[in-house]
């Protein structure tokens, strides 16, 4: 009998803190490139993910 099983995180809290505080270097590290706006956008949705406080 196979049982339901709650999916475990991939990251922590921490490691959105983490990542989103690299891709925050990596944007200030490439400038101008057109890239930076993705990037941007993901640090901001990264953001969201966090809990306030």
């Amino acid at each position: 009998m196979m049982t339901s099983q709650t999916p475990r995180a991939i990251f922590s809290t921490e490691d959105f803190g983490l990542i989103r505080e690299a891709i925050a270097a990596y944007v200030r590290e490439i400038g101008d490139d057109p890239r930076s706006s993705k990037y941007v956008s993901l640090h901001h949705r990264l953001g969201r993910a966090l809990p306030k406080g």
